[in-house]
Formats: structure tokens, sequence, C-alpha cells
């Protein structure tokens, strides 16, 4: 028997933002899958976000021939799909960048991003992520986070794990410490794991797992099983419910089997 995705994916700008900077893609021609969080003024976030997108979409589409020219150093220790996630992350970085130079208005975009790759037959998943948007899979009933965010908070307890909770909570939590758009180079972290029928994979930006739980989570995936449309759904209402205080997006991939 053969293994298939169901994907679902749902954006909402949510109680008080004004607009939406968040964007998604279910490129499943690729069995890619992506989210991205932007961030800057003048509507920056949203240009930051959605060009992301574009960009991974656009060089996975050109990198299907093979007489392409790489933009970038191919690591001959990685896999062809790994080289082939992280260029286009890159890629991306790039476009972004060089736009925010050239327009004033989008001067200092960027945007979180993160993203999975199924190859071989579905046997094999990449991850790769710059900045806090999360990946989490559910598996035999149990979440975990499988993503570590770039964030100032996780610095610090690099450098002093030893922190208290009273000294952890003072720090500012929102900060980030990599996004695409903010250098001419980025540094994407990439992971490979192997997928197990009924595993369902949660990609989401801050603005889900800023307002519910783990548990919670957790919870409302299993509840709608077999219904990756539902749960996607009933985790934006869930976050809007809690305040809402950001935009939130989550894109749902679950391994089933024919």
């Amino acid at each position: 028997m053969g293994r298939f995705l169901r994907a679902a994916g749902l954006t909402d700008v949510g109680q008080e933002r004004e607009h939406n900077e968040d964007s998604y893609g279910l490129l499943e021609q690729f069995s890619l899958f992506l989210v991205a969080d932007g961030m800057g003024g003048h509507r920056a976030g949203d240009v930051a976000s959605q060009m992301a997108i574009k960009a991974v979409e656009e060089f996975f589409t050109t990198t299907e021939k093979e007489d392409i020219t790489w933009p970038f150093q191919f690591d001959p220790n990685l896999p062809f799909s790994v080289n082939r996630l992280v260029t286009a992350i890159q890629v991306a970085n790039s476009r972004i960048y060089q736009a925010s130079l050239r327009n004033n208005e989008h001067q200092g975009m960027g945007t979180t991003t993160v993203s999975m790759h199924f190859v071989n037959g579905l046997d094999v998943c990449h991850i790769a992520h710059v900045g806090d948007s999360r990946c989490y899979r559910i598996r035999d009933g149990a979440l975990e986070l499988l993503t570590l965010d770039h964030s100032l908070v996780n610095d610090y307890l690099r450098a002093a794990p030893d922190l208290s909770a009273e000294q952890i909570a003072e720090l500012p939590r929102n900060v980030i410490t990599r996004a695409l758009g903010m250098q001419d180079r980025v540094l994407v972290d990439v992971q490979t794991h192997e997928p197990k029928v009924g595993d369902v994979h949660l990609l989401c930006s801050d603005g889900l797992n800023g307002m519910i739980s783990d548990e919670e989570i957790l919870q409302t995936v299993v509840g709608h099983a077999g219904d990756v449309d539902g749960a996607a759904r009933a985790l934006v209402d869930l976050a809007n419910s809690h305040g809402g205080e950001d935009n939130v997006t989550v894109v749902l991939v679950e391994v089933a089997e024919e």
C-alpha cells in the first residue's frame, strides 16, 4: 500500500491586528509545505512573507530541470533534496534582502519561515526553519516540538542554562535572532526525520503557540483525527478565542496510507 499526504492550511488576521502579514504554501506537487510570518512597517511584512513562499515555489519549479545554474554553493556532504530545500530558502532570503534595499517602504522587512519537504516516496521528511515559526509532530497521541526558536530567550538559555524561572520571565519574549531578509546571507537549520503513517505535522506562526498551550494543540488535532481541514479551523478559532493578539497561520500535514 502506498502513502499519501492529507494537507490543509489556514491563515487569519486575528483579533487585534489591522492586516495579515502571514503567508503559507501547500505545494503538493512537490510534497512541500511552508509557513512564513512577516515583519516590517508599511505593510512590508506581508510582502516579505509572500515573497518567501513564491521564491521557494519558483526555485523548486526551476530545479525540476537538470540544466540549472545553482545560485549558491552545493554542499556535497548533503543529499540533493536537502541542498534543494536549503538553497530555495537562501534564494528567498536574497530576494527579500535585495527588495528591502531598493524600496524605502520595504526597508527592514523580513520574515520567519518553517517548511517540510517529503521525499523518497514519503519515507523521509526534511524540516527547515529560520526564526520562531514552528514545526510540531503529533505521533501516537503525543505532541513533540521539532524546531528550536531562533529567539533571544533561547540564546540566553544556551549561554546561561542555569537561569532561574524568574530571570527567564524577565527576558523579552518576542525578539527573534534570525529571519529572512535581515542580511544578504542566512543560516538555515535543517533536520531529517522518518515519518510514520498516522503522523500529523503542524507548521505554525507564533500567533498560534503564543495564544494556546501545547496541550490544547494536541487535544484539538487529536479531536479532529482524519480531518486536517477541521483541525486547522479549530486551532485558528481557539487562538482567536484566547485573544488573537497576532496573525495566526497553521498548516497541517497528515501521513496516511491507501
